[in-house]
């Protein structure tokens, strides 16, 4: 008998290590602790704040974690990695109110803003014209319709991106409100359309 006694005190032991270590390791696992999180602290990753409905999204076919967002009454933002950090592009120009953002398909940095929100509700903000910016979003230009006030999409001809096409519905409210298409030109000034 006393031979059998440390054969059984091992295979008790064998059978009580799993139970035990198990335990411990959905102690060890479990990531929902108040230590897991104490160095975590609020900030803003961009516009997700009040009044920061986003309008539309544009991103880069060669760089996925360079995309820009474009929000109806906050800027159009720019991240580079995949929405860690944002960066506002469009502070100093005229319109705060956004309604589309397009790459240029052939020239990923050859960026197009459409100002003015696009969702025609009681309070709407409006815009005045098409940016266009060669350099990513770092500097912009006016490039037309500027009294169109609500520019809902721009697509770009792939075949050629001097083409573009815009819909904008005009100023909201107005009886005698219709956007004047007769000074679109078809020809291009300096590689782009231009527009009066």
């Amino acid at each position: 008998m006393t031979k059998k006694l440390p054969f059984t005190l091992l295979a008790i032991f064998l059978l009580i290590t799993p139970i035990l270590s198990q335990n411990n390791d959905k102690e060890d696992k479990d990531t929902y602790k108040t230590g897991t999180f104490s160095g975590l602290k609020f900030r803003l990753l961009g516009p997700a704040v009040t009044s920061g409905r986003v309008t539309d999204f544009a991103v880069n076919p060669d760089n996925i974690h360079e995309f820009y967002v474009a929000v109806a009454c906050g800027n159009v933002w720019k991240t580079t990695n995949s929405g860690t950090t944002w960066e506002p592009i469009f502070d100093s120009y005229g319109s705060f109110s956004i309604g589309c953002v397009t790459l240029d398909p052939g020239n990923h940095h050859v960026v197009y803003v459409g100002t003015g929100e696009n969702n025609s509700q009681r309070s709407v903000s409006w815009g005045d014209g098409i940016y266009r910016s060669e350099d990513g979003g770092k500097s912009f230009t006016n490039i037309g319709l500027k009294k169109s006030e609500h520019i809902a999409k721009i697509l770009i001809d792939p075949r050629d991106s001097r083409i573009i096409y815009v819909a904008a519905q005009g100023p909201l409210w107005d009886p005698a409100a219709i956007v004047d298409f007769t000074n679109l030109q078809t020809t291009v000034q300096l590689g782009i359309p231009f527009y009066t």
